[in-house]
């Protein structure tokens, strides 16, 4: 039985590591990301620990520290392991992954992101997805940004609420997504208003 959002969930995965398939081997384990200090395989290592709740609760739910591990667990694989176990991840996300589906697909777009913006690409979202990187980039201000406390962000794309208070900024629900998530790069992207 397929859960909502399971579906989405496995093509946002896939073409997650599409994006990582075609990268060369320098790129790969190299090339600068929008996570700070993470390379692209580094990036595809805390993505496959997300299905892991376990990771999570054996660090006490500090997230930083379950990111770091899962990380350093990536890094102790070569590209064709890590990029098999990525595989395996996409195509049979964990029943934790499976329940979670809706939120994790605003967290692997996000990364998918990192990676692509990093690189200098990008790709096209579908409206869905885009939202799911808007939610996801709300739920990580309180975590990490705490710009929803201090602005009113205004998306442009259809169909999104502005939210927060405080002076406004305004741009994609993308680029809003990313910014309230603490991608400082993608503020040039985005309209605030004069005080």
């Amino acid at each position: 039985m397929r859960l909502p959002a399971e579906d989405e969930l496995r093509r946002e995965r896939a073409g997650f590591l599409d994006t990582l398939q075609s990268l060369s081997d320098a790129e790969f384990e190299g090339a600068r990301t929008l996570c700070d200090g993470w390379a692209p395989r580094d990036v595809l290592a805390h993505a496959i620990g997300t299905d892991r709740l376990g990771d999570y609760l054996a660090k006490g739910l500090w997230i930083d520290r379950a990111n770091s591990a899962q990380v350093r667990r990536g890094r102790t694989m070569s590209r064709a392991e890590l990029m098999a176990a990525g595989r395996r991840w996409a195509a049979r996300p964990s029943l934790f992954g499976r329940c979670a589906a809706a939120f994790l697909i605003g967290d692997i777009a996000v990364h998918h992101q990192d990676v692509l913006r990093g690189l200098g690409r990008s790709r096209r979202l579908p409206r869905a997805v885009e939202r799911a990187v808007f939610q996801e980039g709300v739920l990580l201000s309180f975590e990490h940004s705490r710009r929803l406390l201090r602005y009113r962000v205004v998306p442009t794309t259809a169909g999104l609420p502005a939210l927060g208070r405080g002076p406004e900024v305004a741009g994609t629900a993308e680029a809003l997504g990313m910014w309230l998530g603490g991608r400082d790069e993608v503020a040039t992207e985005l309209r605030f208003a004069s005080t």
